[in-house]
């Protein structure tokens, strides 16, 4: 079995898509998954299974919630470079962020130039754009608009999650 990093979008936010990890965690291991764990409500999973998983945790949870969430899954490799290519890692956690996209952006500069405040910075290194936002994403209008400037759906973590996930992964590694 491979072990991945699963990120879901959209679960969990603003009501909507209300999707229990508790729950959710069940479900998988009764569907064959090993060693689930979960990282706050925001849909972050670190889990062993078979290869490219996303369809059939979307099936799951469509057939036992009601809602299908697009699934990202990354395999520890991906992942741990994801993390190795940030080019913000020396600033507090909070303030950068990580975009993931399932496929390729086909970035609009120009949006992204006029949308973007003077203190923003980002980069795009193959399928992950990387966002330092050293005033918060709150009021950010690049962050309102991200995925109209990356031309893509993309599922974003800051960067404290991002350590967090990799230090569940970890935690597995040395239990298995």
């Amino acid at each position: 079995m491979n072990r991945y990093i699963i990120l879901l979008r959209g679960v969990n936010v603003g009501g909507n898509n209300i999707l229990p990890m508790k729950e959710l965690k069940c479900l998988l291991e009764d569907n064959g998954f090993k060693n689930v764990t979960t990282y706050i409500q925001s849909g972050n999973l670190v889990l062993q299974g078979d290869k490219c998983p996303e369809k059939r945790i979307g099936d799951l949870i469509e057939s036992q919630f009601g809602f299908k969430p697009a699934v990202l899954s990354l395999t520890e490799s991906e992942f741990k470079l994801a993390m190795t290519n940030c080019p913000y890692q020396g600033f507090e956690g909070k303030f950068v962020h990580f975009y993931f996209c399932q496929e390729a952006p086909k970035i609009d500069k120009t949006k992204m130039l006029t949308l973007a405040t003077e203190t923003e910075r980002y980069e795009l290194i193959d399928s992950v754009f990387y966002l330092h936002a050293p005033d918060g994403i709150g009021r950010s209008k690049l962050v309102a608009n991200i995925e109209s400037c990356l031309g893509v759906p993309a599922t974003g973590r800051n960067l404290n999650t991002i350590k967090k996930l990799i230090s569940i992964n970890m935690s597995l590694m040395t239990n298995d």
